[in-house]
């Protein structure tokens, strides 16, 4: 499964941004598809995640209200309303396939995003 992120860049405080992350299989093919966000020296931090199975999508209390997750058959994507200095970071698409021990994870490159105060 490839997939390829863009949309990141520099916006001020209180700006938008849309982040896709383009997949090479249906998105309807898995499990899971989900948002993570990471800044240097911490974690990586989940901003959002869909399930297929069934259909729902839960947020970070960070983002809740402000982000909003969709995707249609190939892309997966990421609103980001009302930006603030602390949304800056690297954020990156992963998504989960298979079943049982067949499950396997993958991530995009990342893309950034950078908020001005």
């Amino acid at each position: 499964v490839r997939l390829v992120e863009s949309g990141g860049g520099l916006v001020q405080a209180g700006g938008s941004l849309r982040l896709s992350c383009a997949t090479s299989m249906n998105t309807f093919t898995f499990n899971t598809m989900a948002w993570y966000r990471q800044t240097p020296g911490k974690q990586r931090e989940l901003v959002a995640t869909t399930f297929n199975n069934p259909d729902a999508t839960i947020y970070g209390d960070s983002v809740k209200g402000r982000f909003t997750m969709t995707r249609d058959s190939r892309t997966v994507y990421l609103q980001m309303n009302n930006l603030k200095p602390e949304d800056t970071a690297v954020y990156y698409c992963k998504v989960v396939i298979g079943i049982g021990a067949n499950q396997r994870a993958y991530w995009g490159q990342g893309t950034q995003v950078t908020v001005s105060s």
